[in-house]
């Protein structure tokens, strides 16, 4: 908890220094003053907004699992089913050799499609998940390393990390929207005889450039989010093995339906097709995913 605490105020200063750094160099300092805006202060709002909430995403994102994908717990000691006891013994093995001090929550949802993500706040409270389809589609050595590649994410702090990144996002594409959007504002106020449009014009322009902020910004986030699989694939291929690794996923490229997992998780599965906007796409294919593999 202090760890995290103190990697967010850090965070948070960076971003800070950052902001002035950019103004000061590009000499933006005297022109804001110009048009009245207390960039510190907006600065610190959009910051706290920006980052808190996805921090509070990242809290509950166990909690709108289970509700959103309607994920069934699997209790180790009440466990019947041998695939229930297998299932919980590969977590449960994959955790302890990844370093986890607190073993995963395991849980199953129910889909037709192969798939499964890990979410959790911590390293500590995490939760693994699979589908019904994976489980009865995939042999043991599979699934296996699907877990393994599960566990890596948590055993990485990929989750904490996104939640950073994306807060940080989140920050840049509410400043500069609101400055742009006051710059703009102003200068059409200026231009005008009418005056009583002006905060409507303004609004407008908050949103449009948060539109235009947030696609750029999903660059950066859907880049990271592109080298965290690479990443978790190594993960799973030293907890299991990249024989095991590249079949699973081999398996699921048999598979080419995408599917999307609530915001904080990471999903093994989400994008198998090739597209124009693989800039856009949070995984890469499969088949880059295998070569990668290969190429260890």
């Amino acid at each position: 908890m202090i760890k995290r605490v103190f990697l967010f105020l850090l965070t948070n200063l960076l971003v800070l220094l950052s902001i002035s750094v950019i103004l000061k160099v590009l000499g933006l300092e005297p022109m804001l003053n110009s048009y009245n805006i207390n960039y510190q202060s907006l600065l610190i709002f959009c910051l706290l907004y920006g980052m808190v909430g996805s921090f509070i995403s990242l809290q509950l994102s166990i909690f709108m699992a289970k509700k959103m994908m309607g994920v069934e717990i699997i209790d180790n000691s009440k466990a019947r089913e041998q695939w229930e006891i297998d299932l919980v013994a590969m977590v449960y093995s994959c955790a302890q050799r990844s370093g986890l001090k607190k073993m995963p929550e395991v849980g199953v949802f129910y889909s037709d499609e192969m798939n499964a993500f890990a979410t959790g706040p911590s390293k500590n409270k995490s939760l693994v998940a699979v589908s019904s389809g994976l489980i009865h589609n995939m042999n043991k050595e599979e699934v296996e390393a699907v877990i393994g590649h599960e566990v890596a994410h948590i055993a990485n702090g990929d989750m904490v990390t996104m939640t950073l990144l994306q807060g940080i996002v989140n920050a840049f594409v509410m400043f500069f929207a609101r400055i742009l959007a006051q710059v703009v504002s102003s200068a059409i106020r200026s231009n005008s005889d009418s005056r009583s449009s002006g905060g409507f014009v303004y609004f407008i322009l908050v949103l449009a450039f948060e539109v235009v902020l947030m696609i750029l910004g999903s660059l950066v986030v859907n880049w990271f989010s592109r080298y965290r699989e690479y990443r978790a694939d190594a993960g799973g291929a030293s907890l299991t093995s990249r024989e095991q690794m590249i079949a699973a996923l081999r398996k699921l490229s048999m598979q080419n339906h995408k599917t999307v997992a609530p915001d904080g998780m990471a999903a093994l599965q989400m994008y198998n097709k090739k597209s124009l906007m693989d800039l856009f796409s949070t995984h890469p294919s499969l088949e880059k995913r295998i070569k990668a593999l290969q190429k260890r």
